[in-house]
């Protein structure tokens, strides 16, 4: 009996699958069905499959569809309400407050609205959101087609949303209930930082993440101050703390991670624990340098993220990537350190990795799900095209960014939005900007 026909048959100048590690094809076809990829083949061997459609992509880079590891959806509409200030100052003494005064549901409804706007049109596929009123969060991820990890916040205080932690956890254990057959969307917990929740809400976290084989994505070491500070108050360093409390594991990720010594090294290592690196907002806010290189080297999973856009100003993974890439040989100090193919994995895989999703998507690979971009080359500011991949990253913008399917389904076709409404988001953000902007 014939095969059935494809759904849909793809096929770029470029594509570049991450695993195997640094290959480019060229001149190749990869087949949709059922929202899976089930054909990667050259040209000519590709074009014998029948196809419901075939789309032609000359001067196009197909890779997987980028993993943004971090961030704080809703807070699209707090950029650049507070910015040039250190991270003590811009938390305590303009954020918080203006969360306190704003944040609601209709506020992470319009605020995440954007941002997932935004994401996609950035070649983002895959986004884990740290956030307030996370059940609202989820049904826009529904409804608009993303892939999401969802993070439960846990703090010690009361938070929009929740009364204090037990409730937020109830509430996250209900949601978790209620996606845990969903295709597209994981929940995690979120426990803010180490110096925000105590080691009682800490070791229940880590039980229920053993019962439900859930994710814990947490702050860690955003600061030297932060470091100094649980030294003095406990006499232990902040991860040294979490792996007494059993939280270091493969389903902990650790975001930020500017501090490390020796030690954190080996723990970081050992545990098979993932970092989330998130260079941009590290620099603005002057918390300090990941060293990417030697996590890398020392075995540790490095995936990246954006952070909110209140401390970025963006959601730009291409462009985070490439930050990455430059800061990772300066803080190295060797030209090596980070290349372009690398660093495409560490915004693919190793993203993927780190949510516990690479069986599912971050690579290009037969049966994982058709989570592509497709990129534009053939620009005059990416002429003349030696390697595709040093091209992505050194050479090109999130402008750049063409085509986007989440599960074989098509979210961005010529740059446009398929089931968002770009102009009604924006509309809805300048009203967000001229209310708070009048307070």
């Amino acid at each position: 009996m014939p095969a059935a026909p494809l759904d849909l048959l793809l096929l770029p100048t470029w594509l570049v699958p991450v695993e195997p590690a640094g290959v480019v094809l060229r001149e190749h076809g990869l087949g949709i069905r059922d929202g899976r990829i089930v054909l990667i083949a050259p040209r000519a061997e590709a074009l014998q499959h029948q196809a419901l459609e075939v789309r032609e992509l000359p001067g196009r880079l197909l890779t997987p569809g980028l993993v943004n590891a971090h961030g704080h959806a809703a807070m699209t509409l707090f950029r650049g309400l507070a910015d040039d200030l250190p991270l003590s100052t811009w938390l305590e003494q303009h954020i918080w407050p203006a969360e306190a005064r704003w944040v609601d549901e209709r506020f992470v409804q319009d605020g995440t609205e954007l941002a997932i706007a935004e994401q996609l049109k950035g070649g983002i596929t895959c986004f884990s959101d740290m956030y307030f009123f996370p059940e609202v969060t989820s049904e826009l991820v529904h409804k608009s087609g993303i892939r999401a990890q969802i993070n439960i916040p846990v703090l010690d205080f009361p938070i929009p949303g929740a009364r204090d932690a037990n409730e937020a956890l109830r509430k996250g254990l209900e949601l978790f209930d209620d996606l845990k057959q969903h295709p597209r969307l994981k929940v995690a917990f979120g426990p803010h930082a180490p110096y925000t929740v105590s080691d009682d809400k800490l070791e229940n976290i880590r039980m229920l993440a053993e019962e439900l084989d859930a994710g814990i994505h947490m702050h860690v070491h955003e600061t030297a101050f932060e470091v100094q500070q649980s030294l003095s108050q406990r006499g232990e360093r902040p991860l040294a703390r979490l792996a007494r409390l059993g939280l270091l594991g493969p389903r902990f990720q650790a975001v930020h991670m500017t501090q490390v010594d020796e030690d954190d090294l080996e723990l970081l290592a050992t545990s098979n624990s993932s970092v989330i690196h998130c260079p941009e907002s590290n620099l603005k806010l002057a918390c300090g340098f990941c060293p990417v290189e030697r996590l890398w080297q020392a075995g540790v999973n490095v995936a990246i993220g954006t952070d909110g856009a209140a401390s970025n100003n963006d959601l730009d993974l291409l462009g985070e990537t490439r930050t990455a890439a430059l800061l990772a040989k300066a803080v190295a100090g060797s030209a090596a350190a980070l290349d372009a193919h690398r660093a495409l994995r560490m915004a693919t895989l190793n993203g993927a990795r780190a949510l516990g999703l690479d069986d599912q998507v971050g690579s290009l690979e037969l049966g994982k799900s058709a989570d592509l971009v497709a990129f534009d080359l053939s620009g005059l500011a990416q002429q003349p095209v030696y390697d595709p991949v040093s091209q992505l990253i050194y050479a090109s913008s999130r402008h750049c960014v063409e085509h986007l399917w989440v599960g074989g389904k098509q979210l961005l076709d010529g740059g446009r939005l398929t089931r968002l409404d770009e102009a009604q988001i924006i509309a809805n953000a300048q009203a967000w900007g001229a209310r708070i902007a009048n307070r």
